[in-house]
Protein backbone atom coordinates (compact mmCIF):
# COMPACT_ATOMS: atom_id res chain seq x y z
CA UNK A 1 0.00 0.00 0.00
CA UNK A 2 3.11 2.29 0.53
CA UNK A 3 4.20 1.91 -2.59
CA UNK A 4 0.78 2.61 -3.90
CA UNK A 5 0.01 5.95 -2.54
CA UNK A 6 3.54 7.38 -3.24
CA UNK A 7 2.71 6.10 -6.95
CA UNK A 8 -0.76 7.91 -6.76
CA UNK A 9 0.23 10.98 -5.01
CA UNK A 10 3.17 11.68 -7.71
CA UNK A 11 0.61 10.99 -10.35
CA UNK A 12 -1.55 13.24 -9.12
CA UNK A 13 0.69 16.13 -10.31
CA UNK A 14 0.49 15.13 -14.24
CA UNK A 15 4.11 15.72 -14.24
CA UNK A 16 5.38 11.99 -13.86
CA UNK A 17 7.48 10.86 -17.00
CA UNK A 18 9.21 7.81 -15.35
CA UNK A 19 8.30 5.95 -12.25
CA UNK A 20 11.20 3.62 -11.19
CA UNK A 21 10.73 1.39 -8.09
CA UNK A 22 13.90 -0.82 -6.87
CA UNK A 23 14.91 -2.35 -4.02
CA UNK A 24 13.44 -5.01 -1.76
CA UNK A 25 10.20 -4.31 -4.38
CA UNK A 26 11.48 -6.24 -7.14
CA UNK A 27 13.02 -9.02 -5.36
CA UNK A 28 11.84 -12.14 -4.28
CA UNK A 29 12.12 -11.15 -0.44
CA UNK A 30 8.72 -11.91 1.23
CA UNK A 31 9.10 -9.46 3.35
CA UNK A 32 9.28 -5.84 1.52
CA UNK A 33 11.52 -3.37 3.37
CA UNK A 34 11.15 0.51 2.71
CA UNK A 35 9.29 1.77 -0.86
CA UNK A 36 12.62 2.76 -2.92
CA UNK A 37 11.64 5.48 -5.93
CA UNK A 38 13.53 6.91 -8.80
CA UNK A 39 11.40 9.38 -10.75
CA UNK A 40 12.16 11.89 -13.45
CA UNK A 41 9.45 14.88 -13.87
CA UNK A 42 8.53 16.63 -16.86
CA UNK A 43 10.22 19.61 -17.49
CA UNK A 44 7.47 21.84 -16.69
CA UNK A 45 6.73 20.21 -13.01
CA UNK A 46 6.71 22.69 -10.55
CA UNK A 47 6.96 21.83 -6.97
CA UNK A 48 6.01 24.66 -5.77
CA UNK A 49 1.97 24.02 -6.77
CA UNK A 50 2.37 20.73 -5.37
CA UNK A 51 0.17 20.74 -2.16
CA UNK A 52 -0.58 18.35 0.62
CA UNK A 53 0.16 14.97 1.30
CA UNK A 54 1.76 15.31 -2.38
CA UNK A 55 4.24 17.51 -0.93
CA UNK A 56 6.13 14.58 1.17
CA UNK A 57 6.41 12.77 -1.85
CA UNK A 58 9.14 15.05 -3.12
CA UNK A 59 10.75 15.98 0.09
CA UNK A 60 13.38 12.95 0.81
CA UNK A 61 12.91 13.33 4.45
CA UNK A 62 9.48 13.54 4.68
CA UNK A 63 8.73 11.20 2.41
CA UNK A 64 10.72 8.27 4.26
CA UNK A 65 9.52 9.15 7.51
CA UNK A 66 5.98 9.68 6.04
CA UNK A 67 5.58 6.85 4.02
CA UNK A 68 8.82 4.53 4.65
CA UNK A 69 9.82 5.69 1.32
CA UNK A 70 13.15 6.45 -0.12
CA UNK A 71 12.42 8.87 -2.93
CA UNK A 72 15.19 10.36 -4.99
CA UNK A 73 13.47 12.44 -8.36
CA UNK A 74 15.08 15.05 -11.29
CA UNK A 75 13.12 16.87 -14.06
CA UNK A 76 13.90 15.27 -17.53
CA UNK A 77 16.44 18.26 -18.52
CA UNK A 78 18.55 17.36 -15.63
CA UNK A 79 18.83 13.75 -17.10
CA UNK A 80 22.58 13.12 -17.19
CA UNK A 81 23.32 12.77 -19.77
CA UNK A 82 20.25 11.41 -21.35
CA UNK A 83 17.24 9.78 -19.88
CA UNK A 84 17.95 6.20 -20.46
CA UNK A 85 21.37 6.73 -18.57
CA UNK A 86 20.01 8.80 -15.68
CA UNK A 87 17.50 5.57 -15.87
CA UNK A 88 20.30 2.80 -16.26
CA UNK A 89 22.67 4.59 -13.70
CA UNK A 90 19.61 3.28 -10.56
CA UNK A 91 20.32 -0.21 -11.88
CA UNK A 92 23.78 0.11 -10.41
CA UNK A 93 25.04 -0.87 -7.10
CA UNK A 94 27.29 0.86 -5.25
CA UNK A 95 29.83 -1.54 -5.88
CA UNK A 96 29.08 -1.81 -9.82
CA UNK A 97 27.00 -4.91 -9.59
CA UNK A 98 23.78 -4.72 -10.60
CA UNK A 99 19.96 -4.18 -9.34
CA UNK A 100 16.72 -5.13 -10.51
CA UNK A 101 14.74 -2.44 -10.98
CA UNK A 102 11.31 -2.04 -12.23
CA UNK A 103 8.96 1.12 -14.47
CA UNK A 104 5.67 1.53 -13.20
CA UNK A 105 3.25 2.75 -16.74
CA UNK A 106 0.33 4.26 -16.77
CA UNK A 107 -2.29 2.01 -17.76
CA UNK A 108 -0.40 -1.28 -16.54
CA UNK A 109 -1.35 -3.00 -13.12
Amino acid sequence: MRLRRVYDLADGTGSVKRFIVFGSFVTAKPEREDVDVFMIMHDTFDLAQVTGEAQLVFDHAGAQAHFGASVFWLRQLAAWPDEEEAVFGWQLKRDGSARGIVEIVEGES
